[in-house]
């Protein structure tokens, strides 16, 4: 009669016990990263005094020593006359140039998910912004189309 040390099982569970550990331990390095969503501190008026306080009040999600050395930097480039704030004119501008390399029903699209058109969800602390926009493609030859729109905004209609 032969008897199996019971550290034989305890040996082959080892490796899942160790891929659990990896999974819990990396898991609460994931969550312990999330920044918080919110006011950070910091306005783009370039008061220094405004965005050192913000930096040692701790109401940004930087390191303090980073964030007094950007608003140090900030400032300098504000003496030189090389601090370029950009308005949402110039924010609105960019994101449409960005919609410029796609074509057709994916331009359109795209243009309409940077006007605001449809729902936003998701947050950039939490991993990503999702914009979805309902679109409808009027198929060839077709003069009319009935929509039944599956959301509360309006439906972008994009002829062929």
């Amino acid at each position: 009669m032969s008897v199996q040390p019971a550290c034989k099982t305890f040996q082959r569970s080892r490796p899942f016990a160790y891929f659990g550990l990896a999974c819990a331990l990396a898991a609460s390095a994931a969550s312990a990263q999330v920044a918080t969503s919110g006011n950070t501190g910091i306005d783009n008026s370039g008061s220094y005094e405004r965005e050192r306080a913000a930096c040692l009040n701790g109401a940004t999600p930087q390191a303090q020593e980073t964030c007094l050395r950007e608003a140090a930097n900030a400032q300098a480039d504000k003496r030189k006359g090389e601090l370029q704030t950009q308005g949402q004119d110039q924010l609105v501008a960019n994101a449409m140039r960005r919609c410029d390399a796609l074509g057709g029903e994916d331009h359109a699209a795209c243009t309409a998910r940077v006007l605001g058109y449809g729902n936003q969800s998701g947050s950039v602390g939490g991993g990503g912004v999702i914009r979805e926009v309902e679109t409808v493609v009027v198929p060839p030859g077709q003069t009319e189309v009935t929509i039944e729109p599956k959301t509360d905004n309006p439906v972008l209609v994009v002829p062929r």
